[in-house]
């Protein structure tokens, strides 16, 4: 019957009935209980040699669970013996030294860790700026890693500041704001790269990225304008060149077009002046071989064109008469020489008789 079954008063583990009537409601008895424990654990130790094959069991138990290691595929193990470096252990199963003889240190090696900060720094023209910067991060000598420093994510934190702000000295604010990140963060790494190699703590940055590059918020509003005018010139500028872009093709054209007009007036003045200079050529050979005939030839000729071109009235009477002009149409009549001939009033010419009335 178990201890605590109903009937016959309840009984507790050490024996002893625990009834409502008699005891007073006593407590289990300590005492009572070691003495069952010692009585069972006895047997094993009757005899000379109980207690030391507890023992050897134990330690042999001991050695067992603690003469191996299994190290992950992403690890890297290293053994310390007696708390100095013994060797390094690769992925796998392996067999070491019990405990405390032997430990074993497990590193990941292929786990990408990251470290962020903020931090305010000086630029290289006295202004003040705030960058957010992200690090990554992997092992790449475990050794190294474990006992070159004492925080790794602290002394790489100090480090990582310690480039950024040797970028950042060296670059001015527009520089900064300007959109040249992956410059920046190509220099940032190299040279923090550079500080971890020297500290010789087993570590290879895998990237290096800005995570914000800002003014300080009391300066804030006075760069927020001072990046929309360079926004303001930028466009301005490119106005600019798309109308010059526009413009200089159009007059490029009109210039051409201007020296290629220029160009056939030259030419036709020149034909021209030549011509007149051959024609005046002959005419003074014909005015020496003949004067007066040719000085006759050109004021008939003369005297042509410009009665040709013109409205006339020939009054045949020898003044005798008195002539009405018809004035409409001596002003009203075409002076082209292409026109209509002048001599015909409605050409402009009368005979005698005609324009006066006739000499009866």
């Amino acid at each position: 019957m178990a201890w605590n079954e109903p009937g016959g008063g309840k009984r507790d583990p050490w024996g002893r009935n625990n009834g409502s009537g008699g005891g007073g409601g006593k407590g289990p008895d300590f005492e009572q209980f070691i003495k069952h424990l010692r009585a069972r654990f006895g047997r094993f130790g009757r005899g000379g040699g109980g207690l030391v094959t507890i023992i050897a069991a134990l330690l042999l138990a001991w050695v067992v669970l603690s003469s191996y290691t299994v190290i992950d595929a992403r690890q890297v193990g290293v053994v310390l013996r007696f708390g100095q470096y013994s060797r390094m252990l690769p992925p796998g199963f392996h067999l070491k030294l019990p405990s405390p003889i032997e430990q074993v240190s497990k590193v990941f090696t292929t786990q990408v860790r990251s470290v962020s900060d903020k931090a305010t720094m000086l630029t290289n023209d006295e202004n003040i700026v705030s960058v957010d910067f992200n690090v990554q991060y992997q092992v790449s000598d475990a050794r190294k890693f474990l006992f070159s420093m004492t925080d790794p994510d602290e002394t790489l934190r100090e480090a990582a500041e310690a480039a950024v702000r040797s970028v950042v000295g060296n670059n001015n604010m527009d520089t900064l704001l300007s959109g040249q990140g992956a410059e920046l963060v190509a220099k940032t790494r190299e040279a923090l790269q550079q500080t971890l190699d020297g500290y010789q703590c087993g570590i290879v940055v895998t990237e290096v990225s800005f995570q914000n590059v800002s003014p300080p918020d009391q300066v804030r509003d006075a760069f927020d304008d001072v990046n929309k005018a360079r926004e303001d010139k930028q466009r301005i500028e490119n106005e600019a060149q798309a109308y010059a872009s526009q413009v200089i093709p159009v007059a490029r054209g009109e210039v051409a077009r201007i020296a290629a007009e220029a160009a056939g007036y030259k030419a036709e003045r020149i034909a021209r002046a030549t011509g007149d200079t051959e024609r005046f050529k002959l005419l003074l050979a014909q005015y020496k071989a003949a004067p007066q005939v040719t000085r006759e030839r050109l004021w008939l000729e003369t005297m042509e064109t410009v009665l040709a071109n013109n409205p006339k009235v020939i009054d045949g009477s020898n003044g005798r008469n008195m002539i009405y002009l018809p004035v409409d149409k001596l002003f009203g009549a075409p002076t082209d020489s292409s026109s209509q001939p002048s001599n015909v009033i409605k050409g402009a010419t009368m005979q005698s008789g005609a324009a006066t009335g006739g000499d009866q």
